[in-house]
């Protein structure tokens, strides 16, 4: 909407003292140095023009082909426009778009879903070949297909445009894992094999490409970036050695079936070593390091897992119930963060719980980090040492202006 009407502050606004911020409110817009507080009652109180709503909507350009003088060229362009995560792409040229269609029975204009990189964006709706076309970008095979559409029915982007530079990832289960011979033992996590790598690649190209964008400074605000991008932290959970039912069945599928789970909001990455006498102080510790807005989830290596059947939590919910319990922090730490000011005070004042309970506590009453059903666990990675990793990232669906985002997907319907 190019007639909106902006009045700008200063940056930043987050965690500025308050003698700051009422300097910006009378100070100058600082991009044109006009009064801030009169060109925003200006703005809020003159009466709407014709070229105030003009281009309100507006026409997006789908040309299925753009003609190149040579591969340097179209490299180049690629590179220019902001297609590709600036690394090395393959070329979607109409045979390779053509065959990796092939790995899908589903036809080529057929909506697969819609993504929008933020909130307060609205959404763009895409299509089975234009999914196709960056899978090919990201050096995906056509077997590699079925996934990747799944993940981006899911409305997960993996390109959000938090400040906080939130990212997403995703863990693959059932059939599908040895059907591509993808890596959940050592180094899964790592670059160590070729469908993890292109599959989460395809991922993040497509969510950039079909979202509208993802540009630094215009539509990606992420204040630090996040390095999980380049691959959005894609792997499949180790159930052959899982001491428990995987993620999916735990989602109600069949053990047959084959799925992908989406993580939003994942940041704060703390591995350790081994499960030694301290080893509840040591879970109370890492967890306590990670955000209480955005979820918690375990990575357990195979050896950890078992050794945590051995204490007596022998099932993701007796681990997420005894680190609720036992993971906390004093209420005036709890209220101190940024994101828990932003996204819970809001509904504590309102008299949600438990956030309302959280808001009368003392400052030296100890609460919960994580309620039990915002804690995941999952077990992946090699037995070579027992090692294991918490970090912030939330699964299941939050409404958001009407749209469900999807946690677990099924691959098996886009086959």
């Amino acid at each position: 909407m190019p007639g909106t009407r902006h009045a700008f502050v200063p940056q930043p606004v987050a965690d500025q003292p308050p003698a700051r911020l009422l300097q910006y409110i009378e100070g100058d817009d600082p991009v044109n140095g006009r009064p801030f507080a009169q060109q925003m009652f200006e703005s809020l109180t003159r009466p709407l023009t014709p070229s105030d709503v003009e281009g309100a909507s507006f026409e997006r350009p789908t040309s299925r082909l753009i003609e190149f003088a040579s591969e340097d060229d179209a490299h180049g362009q690629f590179l220019e426009q902001g297609w590709t995560d600036t690394l090395p792409i393959v070329l979607p040229t109409e045979e390779r778009v053509e065959a990796m269609l092939a790995g899908t029975s589903r036809g080529r204009d057929d909506v697969v879903g819609i993504l929008r990189p933020t909130e307060h964006r609205e959404y763009w709706q895409f299509t089975v070949e234009q999914v196709a076309v960056n899978a090919v970008m990201a050096g995906a095979r056509p077997a590699y297909l079925p996934v990747v559409l799944a993940m981006l029915a899911s409305r997960v982007t993996a390109r959000h445009s938090s400040t906080s530079s939130l990212n997403a990832m995703a863990v693959i289960n059932g059939p599908i894992r040895l059907e591509l011979k993808m890596n959940a033992g050592l180094g899964a996590l790592g670059p160590y094999n070729h469908a993890n790598s292109t599959i989460g690649r395809s991922f993040g190209l497509a969510s950039q490409n079909l979202q509208g964008g993802s540009v630094p400074g215009v539509s990606y605000m992420g204040s630090l970036g996040n390095s999980f991008a380049y691959t959005n932290l894609t792997f499949p959970e180790n159930e052959e050695q899982c001491p428990w039912d995987p993620c999916h069945v735990r989602q109600g599928y069949d053990r047959e079936a084959s799925t992908v789970t989406l993580f939003r909001n994942c940041q704060t990455f703390i591995s350790t070593s081994g499960i030694r006498e301290t080893w509840q102080e040591r879970i109370a510790s890492m967890l306590g390091a990670l955000d209480p807005v955005c979820g918690g989830v375990f990575l357990l290596g195979p050896l950890v897992a078992q050794e945590l059947v051995e204490k007596g939590l022998n099932s993701p919910a007796k681990l997420a119930a005894w680190a609720h319990e036992h993971a906390r922090k004093p209420a005036r730490e709890w209220w101190d963060g940024f994101d828990a000011q932003i996204f819970w005070r809001p509904a504590a004042e309102l008299g949600i719980e438990p956030f309302a309970s959280y808001l009368k506590a003392d400052p030296d009453d100890l609460l919960p980090m994580f309620e039990p059903e915002d804690i995941e666990v999952l077990v992946v990675g090699g037995d070579t040492l027992p090692h294991w990793a918490v970090l912030n990232a939330i699964s299941h669906g939050i409404p958001r202006g009407g749209i469900e985002l999807g946690a677990t997907v099924s691959v098996d319907e886009w086959r």
